[in-house]
């Protein structure tokens, strides 16, 4: 049997799980990578960011001190006096370096050669725009040390090139006072007033972060409320907190510009307001990395944004050809990106496969407290029209709760009327993430409220409430 070749373009989460099925599947595996095994998940995204918020948390707890009896010294009361912006960020660029590594380190045990380089698609006179082929391909490499550009033959191809972050024209980053989120890692000293503009997952994580470091932090939201695509209540919480521990929030402010003043930003909104700070975070989502690879010439289908169209196994429209990870624009998330590269090869490769499901994907945003989610929200139910029973149950009556100081929080569970089958969840809690998994569980699985309520918990604990949730949805209870 004749060894398959894979060129992948793209070292990030799609692109290095494709590489080592591939590699078991007894594939012959070349990864081309530019900036780094992991991609910006891991060297400028989800590794840095949430390490920074980790850091964050700490000053959290420090704030509950006082309500569990802890008398804090002057100095920390002062929470921004405690933080030593250059050693933070030198850990968190060093967190990522080092995931980075351990990333190749496995991908060259495996077996897959990695070429340090940009690649693009050739296009074969049988294979441009509407008239793909089976293959064979060829990938065109750029290497990173300026070396003449060598061809390499394939069999399969992946693009998993991932995004970058939107810039707008009129509030083009600098690296020094006008920041995507990409830059705010060399920042050395504290900002003393931090604009972030755009209120989604990206903009509340790093608001929230900041102030919680001691940041005066400004928020621009052009909706009338954070998080527009989060569960209603849970955002509405979160902006709650937000506000109770200092921060500015402005709803239905749209950012129009972004300029430089002699020790600071001006951020521009609309109606004629501005908005002054030390520093301001263009947090406005990303765009596809997929100019200028040859993938239109090649008679790849991207859609009106960039992204790469793909079906539920990771094709394009191009045989042979396959994409994953946020330049296809399924779902930003490191977990989705590397699913869609496993699903990719081992479809490409002949191994059984199931096609990409989203119904059952957990999300989580990571504010604090943080907001996690799994299956349908109560805005899709409503829309479809489906049969459903909500229950929803406050943190504060939680013993484990009480003894840690949370005051804010909740349980919130929508099952099917009549079976009682677990439909989605939404938990918002500190470390929310780590109690979601239950009800990913049932939600992938088809389990009822009844099943939940079934399982034994630890007493006391966070996750005591989704049983009790499930309680009160079994018989039909409501919250007080």
């Amino acid at each position: 049997m004749t060894t398959r070749r894979v060129v992948i373009i793209g070292g990030g989460p799609g692109g290095y799980e494709a590489a080592l099925v591939g590699r078991r599947l007894g594939a012959q595996v070349v990864l081309v990578d530019k900036a780094g095994l992991g991609g910006a998940a891991v060297l400028t995204d989800v590794v840095p960011s949430k390490s920074l918020i980790a850091t964050a948390e700490w000053m959290t707890i420090v704030a509950r001190a006082p309500d569990l009896g802890i008398r804090l010294p002057d100095e920390m009361r002062e929470t921004h006096r405690l933080v030593d912006m250059s050693a933070v960020n030198a850990r968190l660029q060093g967190l990522a370096t080092a995931q980075s590594h351990d990333i190749e380190r496995r991908v060259l045990k495996e077996g897959v050669e990695i070429v340090a380089g940009s690649g693009r698609l050739v296009a074969s006179a049988a294979g441009s725009a509407g008239h793909p082929v089976a293959g064979p391909h060829q990938v065109a490499v750029q290497p990173n040390d300026g070396g003449d550009e060598q061809l390499i033959d394939a069999d399969v191809v992946l693009i998993a090139t991932g995004a970058t972050p939107r810039v707008l024209p009129t509030a083009v980053p600098d690296g020094e006072r006008i920041l995507s989120w990409t830059q705010l890692y060399g920042l050395t000293e504290m900002p003393g007033r931090l604009v972030v503009v755009g209120s989604g997952v990206t903009g509340a994580e790093f608001a929230g972060a900041y102030s919680a470091l001691g940041v005066d932090v400004v928020l621009v939201s052009s909706r009338d409320q954070v998080l527009p695509n989060q569960d209603p209540d849970a955002a509405a919480l979160i902006e709650r907190v937000f506000t109770e521990r200092g921060m500015t929030v402005l709803g239905n402010s749209r950012a129009e510009a972004a300029r430089r003043t002699a020790d600071g930003v001006v951020v521009e909104l609309d109606g004629g307001r501005t908005v002054e700070g030390t520093h301001a975070l263009i947090a406005v989502g990303s765009v596809p990395t997929t100019q200028g690879m040859g993938l239109a010439e090649a008679g790849v289908t991207l859609t009106a944004s960039g992204h790469i169209e793909v079906d539920r196994v990771s094709r394009t429209s191009v045989a042979g050809v396959y994409a994953a990870g946020d330049c296809t624009g399924v779902l930003p998330l490191a977990s989705v990106s590397a699913q869609q590269g496993r699903i990719a090869m081992s479809h490409a490769l002949g191994d059984a496969v199931r096609p990409l499901s989203l119904a059952a994907v957990a999300t989580n945003v990571f504010t604090a407290p943080e907001i996690a989610a799994v299956g349908q929200s109560e805005a899709e139910l409503y829309a479809r029209g489906r049969s459903y029973s909500v229950s929803r149950l406050s943190l504060a009556r939680n013993p484990r709760a009480k003894m840690l100081g949370i005051h804010e929080g909740f349980v919130k569970i929508f099952t099917h009327t009549t079976s009682g089958t677990v439909l989605g969840a939404v938990i918002v809690a500190p470390r929310a993430g780590e109690y979601i998994y239950p009800l990913s569980l049932a939600v992938a699985h088809g389990l009822t409220v009844d099943h939940l309520a079934e399982a034994s918990t630890v007493y006391p604990s966070l996750s005591g409430t989704v049983a009790e949730v499930a309680r009160m949805l079994h018989h039909a209870e409501t919250d007080d």
